[in-house]
């Protein structure tokens, strides 16, 4: 029998890791990992300059962001700097997509491509604050 590795988390580069996990945190309503939380105010927030985990309070891979100096975004979909790498999430209707595109928005995404209106897979491409793609499509 063949034994695979699993997926255990997806790692984020960004120049803000705490600012990005706060965009997803709040985006997918994730938990920060036990003694990843932000500090608090006016603590130094030694975590946040290193390396933070959230995870999914219903089970599955988790999200990890990674401190860097600095971060190239993508600038997909032109090919100069290619995606590398991109979330897939989904919602199950098209009011829920709607609504998460509000909610994407007012947490700091950018809308970088719409295929809403595609009767077969209908999907909105969105850059976090760091620059790197995400989708959600109606399932």
């Amino acid at each position: 029998m063949t034994r695979y590795p699993m997926v255990l988390q997806v790692v984020l580069d960004g120049t803000d890791a705490r600012a990005l996990a706060e965009f997803y945190r709040k985006m997918f309503g994730l938990d920060y990992r036990p003694g990843d939380e932000p500090p608090a105010a006016g603590d130094p927030d030694e975590r946040g300059q290193d390396w933070l985990v959230l995870q999914n309070p219903h089970g599955g891979p988790q999200l990890a962001f990674q401190q860097v100096d600095k971060l190239t975004p993508s600038t997909w979909p032109d090919d100069e700097v290619p995606m590398q790498l991109h979330l897939d999430t989904t919602v199950d209707s098209f009011a829920e997509l709607d609504a998460q595109h509000e909610r994407a928005l007012s947490l700091g995404a950018r809308m970088i491509y719409d295929r809403s209106a595609d009767p077969e897979e209908p999907l909105r491409v969105y850059a976090d604050p760091a620059g790197h793609p995400f989708c959600i499509f109606v399932d």
